[in-house]
């Protein structure tokens, strides 16, 4: 482990703690998830700000997909600055005690489900370069994902960073974003099923 990063928030350095704790306990599914399993578990060792937005250009986020009672249709946001239709999610504050902390506060503030919970256990894994411009000095996020469910009559609510918030249907997911959506949705059922 390396020192403590100068100037870096004692709470950041507590959310690093939960997360290294979070990917060693954590089961991965198959071959591809357990690959980024350690290569997230050496990206927290490498860098003692990883959990901080103004930490390094690639560091960790959380983020939630939400689904219906019957699993069959997904909650996304139309993320303003990527310009896709995503799960609910984005940087640590210092108010978060836990990465599922962080992942709750994201998804209840995006989506305006302010009793949404979501399921303990960790879900999913990704690690996607940021493309668009709106992401300042971000270039990589490394994102810890968790599922949630809500009724389908649960009142969302577009948020600051969305341009809209919308159910869509698991086999017929948005083409864009298709591909970062349904390894997550698959992920998810199988945990809430």
């Amino acid at each position: 482990m390396t020192a403590p990063t100068e100037g870096v928030p004692a709470a950041y350095l507590t959310l690093r703690d939960d997360a290294r704790a979070l990917l060693s306990g954590w089961d991965a599914p198959d071959a591809q998830q357990e690959s980024l399993r350690v290569e997230l578990l050496e990206h927290l060792e490498a860098h003692d700000d990883v959990m901080w937005k103004q930490g390094p250009p690639a560091h960790l986020t959380a983020s939630a997909l939400v689904l219906n009672t019957s699993l069959d249709n997904v909650l996304l946001t139309l993320h303003a600055k990527a310009g896709l239709w995503l799960q609910f999610g984005g940087h640590f504050e210092p108010q978060d005690a836990s990465v599922l902390d962080a992942a709750t506060r994201e998804a209840r503030e995006e989506s305006g489900l302010a009793g949404l919970e979501l399921a303990p256990q960790l879900v999913h894994l990704d690690r996607h370069r940021l493309i668009a411009s709106g992401f300042g000095r971000c270039r990589e996020h490394l994102d810890l994902r968790y599922a949630g469910v809500a009724t389908d009559e649960a009142g969302f609510a577009v948020s600051d960073e969305s341009l809209d918030v919308r159910w869509w249907p698991v086999d017929d997911l948005p083409p864009e974003s298709r591909h970062e959506i349904l390894p997550l949705a698959t992920a998810a059922r199988r945990l809430l099923g």
